[in-house]
């Protein structure tokens, strides 16, 4: 299933390409052979291998698979203090250069002339927007201005930090992309944010940051009922109160499993349920 956002096709769950390294490429074209048409990475050697993201989706172009205009690609901003020694542009430089050196090493990454979302990977500083987030943010919508970038977004921000690029923002973000836990409401002040402005909220770690959630009896019971695993119901959950969901799994199996979420609802009950984190 794919979601209209502002013009743009996004799928309805997004495969998440960090921690992969020398298996990235070949989990790309897995992801891509299970159904996954909405693929997540970042400019940050560090935690994702962008090119072997590109490799993968180059072969998949080449065999006929797949046309680009089926996908939807986001990759990411990493300021200086994210990244180790491998860095994507020149650290002396001012940011809104290292910005557009960063986009230009994406683009060659992933062989596309055109990004889908370019997502700022972090916030400068934590509370607050700085003015290096300023300048970060002006960059991003030059790249949109020029028809390089389709959507911007942000990750990793607070709800204060959401409002302030509201604020500041001439091209408003489409895309909050946060670590989701359970315990802490599935981060509801900042998804009830997103929803007041139009933004979609992504979800990432669904599953690491909560596995009491998938061990919980309760939630055992609900997947039993609908003959799917605790991960899907999770997902489905997710997808459900309004969240694009990402999962990483390199396991081709879970791969198909976490597409197959179109032929089931959760009802109130379950749905409470697991908003409860598993809990009574």
């Amino acid at each position: 299933m794919v979601t209209n956002v502002r013009g743009v096709r996004v799928p309805d769950l997004l495969y998440g390409t960090a921690w992969k390294e020398e298996a990235t490429a070949d989990c790309v074209e897995r992801a891509l052979d299970a159904g996954f048409r909405g693929l997540d990475t970042a400019n940050q050697r560090k935690h994702y291998v962008e090119a072997g993201v590109g490799e993968g989706v180059a072969r998949k172009l080449r065999e006929g698979f797949i046309r680009r205009d089926e996908l939807f690609l986001q990759t990411k901003f990493t300021y200086v203090d994210g990244q180790d020694d491998r860095l994507p542009y020149d650290p002396s430089a001012p940011i809104a250069e290292q910005v557009a050196q960063s986009f230009a090493s994406s683009l060659t990454h992933l062989g596309v002339d055109v990004i889908d979302s370019l997502v700022l990977h972090g916030p400068s500083q934590a509370g607050t927007l700085g003015p290096d987030d300023h300048e970060a943010w002006r960059a991003m919508e030059r790249l949109t201005d020029a028809g390089r970038v389709r959507l911007l977004g942000a990750s990793n921000v607070s709800a204060r930090q959401v409002e302030q690029l509201v604020e500041l923002a001439r091209v408003p973000p489409a895309f909050v992309q946060n670590r989701c836990y359970a315990d802490r409401g599935w981060d509801r002040e900042v998804r009830e944010l997103c929803m007041q402005h139009g933004i979609v909220y992504q979800g990432f770690s669904l599953l690491t940051a909560n596995r009491h959630v998938l061990a919980s009896a309760k939630v055992a019971a609900i997947a039993a009922r609908h003959r799917k695993t605790t991960a899907q119901i999770v997902f489905r959950f997710a997808q459900q109160i309004g969240m694009l969901p990402l999962t990483g799994t390199t396991d081709s199996t879970h791969m198909r499993q976490d597409l197959d979420l179109a032929d089931f609802d959760l009802d109130a009950e379950e749905l409470g349920v697991i908003a409860r984190g598993g809990r009574q």
